[in-house]
């Protein structure tokens, strides 16, 4: 299956549409280079070979990466959201949302790195969030 991607501009106009339905401190673009990297990158099926590991990086990026003035986390999340959605996993997107909220924080404290992220990640994608040794390994990295 060939991935559907988006592109800066449709990043920003769901950048703002969030900050405007969550709330939020002022709403801008602090590094339009780095969005439009992320963007890029995630295309390279060299790097990113798996849907799982595009997801991965643009959420992790996005969240860690801090290319908006506010809303880091929650663009993650929609973003994270829109691939999803324009790529045929309508069924996950209100579960994703869901977890990565939780999740979100913790990545964005360096609790939880790139690595156990995509096994969140395809957890969520293939529903297996009650998986007990995933859910022990994020208990183990929320608490250190």
């Amino acid at each position: 299956m060939n991935t559907i991607y988006f592109d800066y501009d449709t990043l920003l106009r769901t950048y703002q549409k969030t900050i405007e339905v969550s709330g939020g401190g002022s709403s801008g673009v602090l590094d339009q280079g780095q969005i439009e990297s992320v963007l890029q990158h995630i295309q390279n099926d060299m790097y990113y070979p798996t849907f799982e590991d595009k997801l991965t990086h643009l959420f992790f990026a996005l969240n860690k990466f801090h290319c908006f003035s506010d809303g880091n986390k929650r663009i993650a999340i929609s973003a994270g959201a829109l691939l999803l959605n324009l790529n045929g996993y309508v069924f996950r997107v209100v579960d994703f949302i869901t977890e990565m909220e939780n999740i979100s924080y913790h990545v964005a404290e360096s609790k939880i790195d790139k690595v156990l992220l995509k096994e969140i990640i395809s957890a969520v994608l293939y529903d297996d969030m009650e998986n007990e040794e995933l859910k022990l390994k994020v208990l183990n990295a929320i608490q250190e």
